[in-house]
């Protein structure tokens, strides 16, 4: 079976920044201070009204081919696009990029819908792709503008998420030979992660805005999140992927070079750290100034944690979130 590589990243991010500053503006309830220490934020990229998940990933994929001239858009043969943020309900964002990119007609090309576990998902597509010999070079995509899912009173989404884009090459050859993958689902979470409106089940808008005591918004037509819920399922998942993707690669906790989680928030990451026992000095975290990026976050960390010098060995990456879904495997470098 043809082993497969991650051959190069990049990412984008768009213009516009949001501060903390300008959130307190919003929420005077809010401190500077408490949001950084409550979520780990101190800014984040935000996408403007006419900008779509599609053009970011559009311009990731044109900064991951001026990085790397030995990759040539003639060599990609396959397209895969993480989004919870399409263009169109049809058609697939993919073939959108395709043709922006001007990437040869006699290739693959699909949107797959998975949000903070997409990045994990997606190097498994693409390693399918390559172990089956129908694709040498894969263009994996991620691209997100949760913003635009966000009621502007939401004032603990705002604080936590931010848009991006991620270009990855994964390859017959590379930088990183990726490993086994532990996969999980469990659809029962799904109501604790949840846009109601705006699909098949309910078309229309349902237009039944109301506040809660805190003046916290809560509305069918906007992105709805049980923090607690969701803290729940990470703590109980998490150190079960991670022990099962240790025990699919043959390796225990302390041969590991470094850690990257999805980058949701600084306390859970912190609280899921000391809880696995991953030492400090082998746990990335660089969510300070993007935020949660939700499928774009372990891409992004992978990156920057390459331009420090700090990815090398074995490397476990871990996503986790909406759906429930999770997954995890290693790269080894």
């Amino acid at each position: 079976m043809k082993k497969a590589y991650i051959k190069s990243i990049s990412y984008y991010l768009p213009d516009k920044v949001v501060t903390n500053e300008e959130l307190v503006a919003d929420f005077p309830e809010w401190t500077v201070e408490k949001i950084a220490d409550k979520v780990g934020v101190k800014e984040r990229h935000v996408a403007v009204d006419s900008e779509t998940a599609t053009d970011l990933a559009v311009k990731a994929a044109e900064k991951l081919f001026a990085e790397n001239l030995e990759i040539t858009k003639d060599s990609i043969d396959f397209i895969v696009f993480c989004t919870q943020s399409p263009d169109y309900l049809l058609p697939t964002s993919a073939c959108l990029i395709q043709e922006r990119l001007g990437l040869r007609t006699d290739i693959g090309a699909f949107d797959f819908n998975l949000g903070c576990s997409g990045y994990v998902y997606g190097l498994s597509i693409a390693k399918g792709l390559i172990a089956g010999g129908i694709a040498t070079n894969v263009l994996l995509l991620t691209g997100e503008t949760y913003n635009k899912h966000l009621h502007p009173r939401d004032k603990g989404n705002r604080t936590i998420f931010g848009d991006a884009a991620t270009g990855t090459i994964v390859s017959t050859e590379g930088f990183a030979e990726i490993g086994e993958f532990a996969l999980g689902t469990d659809g029962r979470g799904a109501e604790n992660l949840i846009i109601k409106t705006g699909g098949s089940r309910n078309p229309e808008k349902a237009g039944d805005l109301s506040f809660d005591d805190n003046g916290n918004p809560r509305s069918s037509d906007y992105l709805f999140m049980n923090g607690s819920e969701i803290f729940m399922f990470t703590q109980k998942n998490v150190p079960i992927v991670v022990k099962q993707t240790l025990a699919k690669n043959n390796l225990t906790l302390d041969d590991l070079d470094l850690v990257v989680f999805h980058q949701a928030n600084s306390y859970m990451l912190n609280f899921l750290r000391k809880k696995i026992k991953v030492p400090q000095e082998k746990f990335f975290v660089n969510m300070e100034m993007i935020g949660n990026t939700v499928s774009n976050s372990i891409p992004i960390a992978l990156y920057d944690s390459q331009k420090q010098g700090l990815l090398h060995g074995s490397v476990l990456i871990c996503g986790f979130g909406v759906g429930y879904s999770w997954g995890g495997t290693i790269l080894k470098i």
